[in-house]
């Protein structure tokens, strides 16, 4: 039976009627984000206004260290598959190529406006405004490349393997290396300091390695650890640094503050990565299954905790709020499966800018914006249970088809 148009009985529907379901969508999409704003944040005004901090006065002795938690960040997956949420932009992945090696790596540009994918023979992938300025993937290695770190120009990139081997590119210094001795436990990750005269190694035992201009604040290396330590990163003057084990445990050295961990608590996949807020007020650990957890004023802008992936997530990066550049030393590398020796230029149709459930499309600012950045700030501050409840909501929209 056909349906009607007004002023044409028994006429076919018109194009405006077909808009109709879509428009009704929206308009019980805006009721249903109201009433849930109106009922989560009435209670908690004054911590949902605390979710927004105020702008941090800028660190004049680094000038890359943004005024801010920061704006979003990107989750990088074995395969190369780039999810980003909040102000991180997707310019690319190699989601949809065969790699020689996985993903073990990420690391974004200081300007937001890109990123680099490291692979375990060291071949790197280039998007966005990241320029390509070497690789050891045509190199016979001794180990595996475990991860990377960026220059704070963004200029240059150092690689390290799990013997502690140090590969620099553009204009990274190289300061040393732990390549010919012999450790106790295998490196598992790479910070550079916030001037990039510098970087730290860290162990799976948790043993630092410091070069250059980077300091010594402390290991785990001398300590019964729980779970193995999978990654680091650094405060934004330098003169700290968070170490992270599989289960979330964090363990704080010089003036890195702790704001909490997962130590305690059963997770679902193990932590394989963190990133430091951009002003050091907080952190966020990743899992495998790139489910989020966010301490401090790090706030949660999404996850694929709730959506099944192709490959795991290895690593993480974050990306500045607007007109803001990010410190080399809050960037985590990550493992990535490449062997690349240029610089290639990927469809972004490769991989979705965001996590995306089938015959999902992409939605316009308000159906799209406008509820991740409500339900961002109703999970950023509170009770682990409201915490839980905004992600558990954040998957549910991101998986919702419209």
């Amino acid at each position: 039976m056909q349906e009607a148009t007004e002023g044409q009985p028994g006429s076919q529907r018109t194009g405006k009627g077909r808009q109709r379901p879509f428009l009704a969508t929206v308009a019980v999409l805006g009721v249903s984000l109201l009433a849930l704003f109106a009922i989560v944040a009435s209670p908690m005004s004054t911590a949902v206004a605390a979710a927004v901090p105020p702008a941090a006065a800028h660190n004049a002795s680094s000038p890359h260290v943004d005024a801010g938690p920061g704006g979003g960040y990107w989750l990088g997956a074995s395969d190369g598959g780039i999810f980003s949420f909040g102000s991180a932009t997707f310019n690319g992945s190699t989601g949809g190529i065969p790699l020689n090696k996985p993903i073990v790596g990420l690391a974004a540009t200081p300007d937001g406006g890109g990123y680099w994918e490291v692979a375990s023979d060291g071949g790197i992938f280039a998007f966005g405004d990241a320029n390509f300025f070497g690789s050891t993937g045509a190199l016979a290695l001794n180990k595996p490349i475990v991860g990377m770190a960026s220059t704070r120009d963004g200029n240059g990139y150092w690689l390290v393997a799990s013997d502690g081997g140090i590969f620099s590119f553009g204009d990274a210094g190289f300061h040393g290396s732990t390549g010919a001795i012999h450790l106790a436990a295998p490196i598992v990750g790479l910070t550079a300091t916030p001037d990039g005269q510098g970087y730290w190694l860290v162990a799976s035992d948790g043993g630092i390695f410091s070069f250059g201009d980077a300091g010594f604040f402390g290991s785990t290396g001398g300590i019964h650890l729980n779970k193995p330590i999978v990654g680091m990163t650094a405060t934004p003057d330098g003169q700290g640094y968070w170490l992270v084990a599989s289960d979330g445990g964090i363990f704080a050295f010089g003036d890195a503050v702790f704001f909490g961990s997962t130590g305690g608590i059963h997770l679902n996949k193990p932590i394989v990565g963190m990133a430091s807020a951009l002003d050091g007020k907080g952190y966020w650990l990743v899992a495998s299954d790139g489910g989020i957890f966010s301490f401090g004023d790090a706030v949660f802008f999404g996850s694929t905790g709730g959506i099944p992936l192709n490959k795991p997530i290895v690593g993480m990066a974050v990306a500045p709020s607007t007109g803001k550049k990010i410190s080399p030393s809050n960037i985590v590398g990550v493992s990535c499966p490449t062997t690349c020796c240029a610089k290639r230029s990927m469809a972004p149709a490769m991989s979705s800018p965001t996590p995306t459930a089938p015959g999902r499309h992409r939605r316009s600012w308000i159906l799209d914006r406008l509820p991740t950045t409500i339900l961002a700030r109703v999970s950023s501050t509170g009770s682990p249970a409201r915490r839980q409840l905004g992600a558990w909501l954040s998957a549910i929209w991101m998986a919702t088809p419209l």
